[in-house]
């Protein structure tokens, strides 16, 4: 048996994995043989999602993470460098809509506002801070910031092909700021070898677009896809970039 990480499985952790698209990502990952922990605030619905994952012979383990309570991040770190080491990929799925009638940006609650971003922006400091150490102990680190073609200033410009959508100044702005994030985090960790990338997963049906009405047409499954393929880039794949199943989305 050897000790060199090279040759061991990967190590996986996903915010926000007891369900949707996280979980199928959680799901995909262990299905490529990594040893995947399903962080979820709530633990027995952590717990639940792992059991069933392991039911079919996946390598798969809660552990409690509440991605506003820096706290539970920096627990579940020091769990993690006792029982495992490292990490090699994290996957930032963690994510919140709000209440969509409370973000016209007119009439904005700042209240929700804060409480989007709370989760969808500093609950990704907060838990990629947190990973950063052990994701340098990795031979290949790699970050995935799940986002959402809402973020794309591109695409819902007044003249852009999403105009369409009602203007929002919580959920689309958070996206808009995560994909700003995950270029400055690209360019701080591109000579440590650590690749980051925002994926866009596309309207799936899941809770989180279920109230919104919104005609969704793919799987959590299908969303999952990009965000594994990111997950495994080679050394030589792309970091500060925004992709979707085929390819660069536009900023």
């Amino acid at each position: 048996m050897t000790d060199d990480p090279m040759c061991m499985p990967k190590i996986a952790l996903v915010t926000g994995a007891n369900k949707g698209i996280g979980y199928e990502i959680a799901a995909q990952l262990a299905g490529l043989g990594m040893t995947v922990l399903l962080a979820a605030r709530d633990p027995d619905r952590g717990m639940k999602a792992a059991e069933t994952l392991r039911s079919t012979g996946c390598d798969a383990h809660p552990i409690t993470l509440d991605v506003t309570l820096p706290a539970t991040a920096s627990a579940a770190a020091t769990k993690i460098a006792r029982q495992l080491g490292r990490l090699d990929v994290l996957i930032n799925n963690a994510g919140i809509s709000g209440s969509l009638s409370q973000q016209p940006p007119g009439t904005a609650s700042l209240d929700t506002v804060r409480a989007v971003f709370d989760t969808n922006v500093f609950g990704v400091i907060t838990v990629t801070n947190a990973m950063l150490p052990l994701l340098m102990r990795s031979p290949a680190p790699r970050i995935v910031n799940v986002s959402s073609s809402v973020g794309s200033l591109t695409a819902h410009s007044p003249s852009g092909p999403m105009a369409w959508l009602p203007g929002s100044a919580a959920y689309a702005t958070s996206k808009t700021a995560l994909n700003a994030l995950t270029v400055q985090y690209a360019k701080e960790l591109r000579e440590a070898g650590v690749l980051v990338n925002a994926a866009d997963p596309g309207g799936c049906d899941t809770d989180l677009t279920r109230p919104t009405g919104f005609p969704v047409h793919r799987t959590a499954a299908q969303g999952a896809a990009i965000a594994v393929r990111l997950a495994t880039l080679g050394p030589d794949g792309p970091t500060g970039g925004f992709f979707n199943d085929d390819g660069p989305v536009p900023w």
